[in-house]
């Protein structure tokens, strides 16, 4: 699974990020990935914000498709994620690179931000090669 549109099709299945959150590929390879997904009012909290179950989803979606693209079948065990401050635009983007890929585990970094380039949230995880 290494062509864009093959990834896209195979991660369609992932039907909360890409139906209910509209998340879409971008890039694909080994080790990174960015996906994006347009804030709706539907992403919104009661403060008018981006919900912070929505910016998650958007860094995990994108955490998926860096650690399972080119590996084996790869789950994540553990994350973290600090927001960093409020989107200002009205498109998130997150960037997953691996900072270690190995045969059982994967450590990896998603940054999220908007169109605007405001830093939004910092996901760190810990990922298992099944």
């Amino acid at each position: 699974m290494h062509d864009i549109e093959e990834i896209r099709a195979f991660f369609a299945n992932d039907r909360f990020a890409t139906e209910a959150c509209g998340c879409e590929i971008l890039e694909a390879e080994r080790g990174h990935a960015v996906c994006a997904c347009d804030i709706t009012q539907t992403h919104r909290n009661a403060m008018g914000n981006v919900m912070g179950g929505a910016i998650y989803t958007l860094a995990d979606f994108a955490l998926a498709v860096a650690c399972n693209v080119g590996e084996k079948p790869t789950v994540s065990v553990s994350s973290t994620i600090e927001y960093l401050s409020t989107a200002k635009g009205s498109r998130l983007i997150a960037t997953a690179d691996a900072n270690k890929s190995g045969r059982a585990l994967g450590f990896y970094t998603i940054d999220v931000t908007d169109e605007l380039q405001t830093p939004v949230a910092r996901m760190v995880a810990t990922c298992f090669r099944r």
